[in-house]
């Protein structure tokens, strides 16, 4: 069952940037953490960000940082992670996901902490 319902993927070119989006049907990600994971064919599923409420913290894998950006709309309605100099090897399923119980200190960094996730949307980068 889809809980989260994202969009922007797509292919790109090595180098190009992708805004995905994520969103929850009349609801908000106040209070939530939330963050972003991908799937690549033939590996595990790998969180890439992730953040807490109210802007208590933001994680990146340390293949991501610096060109990845997770962020929520002011209205935190949306979920976003903003993609840039995007090279072949992030080419993945993308997945948003949510955590109504939201450890503030600490990033949430293993999938079992999420209680809502996305259909997945598929970026596949170019050489």
């Amino acid at each position: 069952q889809v809980q989260l319902v994202e969009s922007g993927g797509g292919l790109v070119q090595a180098g190009g940037s992708l805004r995905l989006s994520c969103t929850a049907s009349g609801r908000t990600f106040r209070g939530y953490c939330t963050g972003w994971f991908r799937q690549a064919p033939g590996k595990e599923r790998e969180l890439v960000a992730a953040g807490g409420s109210a802007g208590s913290y933001t994680y990146y894998a340390d293949s991501v940082k610096g060109r990845f950006t997770i962020s929520r709309s002011n209205a935190e309605n949306t979920l976003y992670l903003d993609m840039a100099s995007l090279k072949p090897e992030d080419t993945a399923v993308y997945y948003c996901a949510a955590a109504a119980l939201c450890i503030r200190t600490r990033p949430l960094t293993t999938q079992t902490q999420y209680d809502y996730w996305g259909q997945g949307t598929q970026v596949t980068v170019s050489s």
